[in-house]
């Protein structure tokens, strides 16, 4: 794809477990967006709709270079379902069964499941308080937050909560409140875990900049790494989020996260929509 605003701005909707995304393709040059523009993109009424924006292009130090964006237009470093679907995407264009993608992060590896899934190492957990970021130092397995959660960064912060019933939390009113915790200057993502057994967890998601989600790879992490370090679960667990299933396994070489990933569509922004 190339990306001339002459001839309007290509892009493709991808979705995993239905946390979806628009993925523009600038391996033949052009850039990104705006950040005006990445949020009039997802708006669901008068533009395409996602929950994050991803781009990707070359790169010298892995097979492909990836950057992201959430719904309100501001950077992200991680976006685990992203990278599966683009990965899946790639790997059927050029007949490989892995790859290297580098993020704002770290460089990721990305590797063909078997039965049309999709496996990528999003790492290892960031378990320092001042580089998940947190404003002080803390305990972050027992933070000073009513409901003793759980702080984790996953290449972006995430606060994590154990309750025994996840659907009578009021998600909304929860994670807005909490996505702008002053013990996180960036903000973060909120999970409610309601654990089912030692391999197996019920996950509601709040995404920092885009709200309720139906599945988020980087907060299904973040989710089983925190329920294995309380000692709630293994380190391989199955996470059943809205939209579906990911598997994650904390393994010694990082985090591995599995699962579906489609294409859904491809379309072009007209050049007059996107000048407004």
């Amino acid at each position: 794809m190339s990306n001339f605003p002459d001839t309007g701005l290509p892009f493709m909707k991808m979705h995993g477990l239905g946390n979806d995304f628009v993925v523009i393709d600038l391996r033949a040059g052009g850039h990104a967006p705006a950040a005006e523009v990445i949020a009039r993109i997802a708006d669901r009424h008068r533009g395409v709709g996602f929950d994050q924006l991803a781009t990707i292009a070359g790169d010298d130090r892995a097979d492909l270079r990836l950057r992201f964006w959430n719904a309100d237009g501001s950077a992200s470093s991680a976006c685990g379902n992203a990278t599966r679907c683009i990965a899946r995407f790639v790997m059927d264009e050029t007949g490989t069964s892995r790859l290297s993608l580098r993020t704002d992060h770290a460089v990721l590896w990305a590797e063909d499941a078997g039965n049309g899934l999709t496996r990528v190492n999003m790492g290892q957990p960031v378990l320092d308080w001042q580089a998940i970021p947190l404003a002080r130092e803390v305990d972050i397995d027992h933070l000073p937050i009513a409901g003793d959660p759980v702080a984790t960064g996953m290449g972006n912060p995430h606060l994590t909560f154990f309750v025994a019933d996840a659907a009578a939390v009021d998600l909304d009113r929860f994670g807005s409140e909490h996505e702008h915790h002053p013990l996180y200057p960036q903000r973060t993502n909120v999970e409610i875990v309601q654990v089912i057994s030692s391999d197996e967890v019920l996950l509601r998601i709040w995404e920092r900049g885009t709200g309720p989600t139906l599945a988020s790879g980087s907060c299904s992490c973040a989710a089983a790494v925190a329920a294995a370090r309380r000692g709630l679960t293994g380190r391989r667990v199955r996470v059943n989020v809205p939209g579906g299933v990911l598997l994650i396994d904390w393994r010694e070489d990082g985090v591995w996260m599995e699962g579906p990933t489609a294409h859904v569509f491809s379309g072009v922004l007209t050049p007059d929509w996107l000048a407004g």
